[in-house]
């Protein structure tokens, strides 16, 4: 997808004067100041920043998982801030998928059982095969986590989020714990995802190369928002070089 400032899609998240703290007084910690930003539906943004710039705290903030200090979150016309614990466990369950660092597999279920814990609740699912075959492991269906490589673990964990066919994807440095050449096949299914589903997705990363398959990259510091930038042809995750 290509953001074109005259023309853009709908908005997905409007963000408005965002700020976040954690604790009080002399001892408190910013994680977030007073950030404003707009996601269109169905860009892939990158977020670059040092541990501790806001990142992880914003994407937490925009899928429910935290709730700000002040400011708010549009979810296309929903005030996501405004919700309580039960409408935004349904905000979760309905709009969002995870992916973290860390795949949370549960290791005495399958790779298809794994993805089918998700599509058990899910109002309109794909099948878990289906969602496999998505990320590329059709074969591997009936495969332990132990008996898969870090970066199929992980492209479970990709097919598992997208089960329910969200239409916001939050991936939380979903490459970190890979080496080169599996986590690009994990970003080849995020971004397979994002181009095939028209899902709006956003990826922490501190890997500033990724950047490249972005629309858009969005730099934090200091809990600040401290720069944007377009990519005007983003790249295919499988030609960036690391």
């Amino acid at each position: 997808m290509s953001i074109d400032a005259a023309h853009n899609p709908p908005t997905a998240f409007l963000v408005q004067g965002l700020t976040k703290d954690y604790g009080s007084g002399d001892t408190a910690v910013h994680a977030l100041r007073d950030v404003s930003l707009e996601f269109f539906e169905g860009e892939l943004v990158v977020l670059l920043g040092p541990s501790g710039s806001g990142k992880s705290t914003f994407l937490n903030i925009l899928g429910g998982l935290d709730s700000p200090t002040s400011g708010t979150v549009r979810f296309h016309d929903q005030d996501i801030t405004a919700l309580d614990a039960g409408e935004l466990t349904r905000y979760r369950r309905e709009f969002v998928g995870f992916i973290f660092q860390f795949y949370n597999l549960i290791p005495s279920l399958t790779a298809r059982e794994n993805v089918s814990l998700v599509t058990e609740i899910a109002v309109n699912p794909m099948t878990p095969e289906e969602a496999l075959n998505i990320v590329g492991l059709g074969d591997r269906l009936d495969h332990f986590p132990a008996q898969l490589s870090g970066g199929e673990q992980q492209r479970v964990a990709v097919a598992r989020a997208i089960a329910k066919k969200p239409r916001v994807l939050l991936c939380d440095e979903p490459t970190g714990a890979l080496d080169s050449e599996t986590g690009v096949s994990v970003l080849e299914a995020i971004q397979k995802i994002n181009r095939e589903f028209g899902t709006t997705a956003a990826v922490i990363t501190h890997n500033a190369a990724i950047a490249d398959i972005a629309d858009r990259v969005v730099k934090f510091a200091d809990g600040r928002l401290i720069e944007i930038r377009t990519n005007k042809t983003p790249a295919l995750a499988g030609d960036v070089s690391w």
